[in-house]
């Protein structure tokens, strides 16, 4: 069975705590992703995802100098880079998230979204039966 670590992004860009949601948004635009860690040292202490801008920023009329961490999700769910494609998928399913930072030893190092799981046919029913499970409850900001 393969492992997080064959298959998640290891360049991640990154924000610091001290970025504003302005250059949080043009990360996210660059970069072509719909979340950004926010990290200091690199240590994850948040996300910042294009539905944290939406509803936590632009909803409540903050203006683009807001920092970061005002509106990133705090509570995250992360894995090792040991993981198996097949738990990912689970834990992703089961906490309806689409996106699934790697740390190990409290450092960020990878990033695994449901798509990338769907890419590999070991975990595409599993990462399908995910996204299912996550479309169909959106109730939680991810």
């Amino acid at each position: 069975m393969k492992k997080l670590n064959e298959i998640m992004s290891r360049n991640v860009d990154v924000c610091h705590p001290d970025d504003n949601v302005y250059e949080a948004a043009v990360k996210m635009k660059n970069d072509n992703v719909g979340a950004i860690p926010v990290c200091r040292n690199g240590e994850l202490m948040g996300v910042i995802t294009d539905r944290d801008l939406a509803v936590r920023c632009i909803a409540e009329k903050r203006p683009g100098s807001t920092k970061v961490t005002d509106v990133m999700t705090k509570d995250l769910v992360t894995a090792s880079p040991d993981m198996d494609l097949e738990e990912a998928a689970a834990l992703m399913s089961s906490e309806q998230i689409r996106r699934l930072p790697v740390v190990e030893s409290g450092k960020l190092v990878g990033i695994v979204s449901i798509g990338d799981l769907s890419l590999h046919r070991q975990s595409d029913m599993a990462a399908g039966r995910a996204l299912t499970d996550i479309s169909e409850n959106r109730g939680h900001i991810h």
